[in-house]
């Protein structure tokens, strides 16, 4: 099992657009509030609880690869408040469920798997036959803006010996795959699109702290001392060309990739 060192509260208070998205994406379940449903990638958990909420008497688990989410995600939503609703520690490629659950869902976390056949796998073997899956995704062509301006801060002289080897952790693919590995893997496709969204943060402050919680895998390349650095030039240099707004907010281009399917 990969893992990888996730800051979990940190995630949790620079994560705004995910649970944005997250909520557009449940409004689109049409839950009637007796559903099964696996959270796959439920990261801090605050998505799960609010399943669990809408869904009073059905159930919902969350899995998670990282046990700092799972921790935090099990203190936050605690059984004693939330009775329908369990944590377990669990890789979304490797998914390990006894089958009954009516809907898998997943949000903002299935770009940091590689291996998307595994996850459908598992997916359908925990699934019902006629049982859903809703996932989205950072889908291909997400985020190129950044991408561009990481890749030239890496290529930079005082930063590119930290970066020898180094292979970016996250996987974007477009419907075009997910239309090949739907039917391979026991489901009927009902849609797959990409979607544009702005993603938006308060100020400069908002921007270093989303790159900090989900780019890590980039600075912890880096020794301590100098991440903070090496943040502070990749947002000035992305700011110059994509500035503040009016409002003070800055604002990411990303493309999400959504599939829904039902299970054969």
């Amino acid at each position: 099992m990969r893992t990888m060192k996730w800051n979990a509260e940190d995630y949790a208070q620079h994560s705004t657009a995910q649970l944005q998205w997250a909520q557009e994406l449940i409004a689109k379940l049409a839950l009637q509030g007796n559903e099964s449903v696996l959270d796959i990638g439920c990261g801090d958990g605050k998505i799960s609880a609010q399943l669990a909420q809408t869904i009073g008497n059905g159930n919902v688990v969350g899995i998670d690869l990282s046990a700092d989410m799972i921790r935090l995600a099990a203190t936050q939503f605690p059984p004693e408040r939330y009775a329908n609703l369990r944590f377990l520690h669990m890789d979304a490629a490797d998914i390990r469920l006894t089958a009954g659950f009516d809907i898998a869902f997943s949000n903002a976390a299935l770009h940091w798997v590689a291996d998307h056949r595994a996850v459908l796998q598992g997916a359908r073997r925990c699934l019902k036959t006629g049982g859903r899956i809703v996932l989205q995704m950072g889908g291909r062509g997400n985020a190129s803006a950044i991408f561009d301006t990481v890749q030239t801060i890496m290529q930079q002289p005082a930063w590119l010996p930290y970066f020898t080897d180094f292979t970016a952790p996250y996987h974007f693919y477009g419907p075009e795959d997910y239309a090949a590995w739907l039917p391979e893997n026991g489901f009927r496709p009902q849609r797959m699109a990409l979607l544009e969204k702005d993603m938006q943060h308060a100020g400069i402050d908002g921007l270093t702290g989303w790159l900090r919680t989900t780019w890590f895998p980039y600075t912890d390349r880096l020794p301590v001392e100098l991440r903070d650095t090496f943040l502070a030039e990749v947002v000035a240099t992305y700011i110059a060309a994509h500035p503040v707004d009016a409002r003070g907010n800055t604002h990411v281009k990303m493309v999400r990739l959504e599939v829904e399917a039902y299970a054969l």
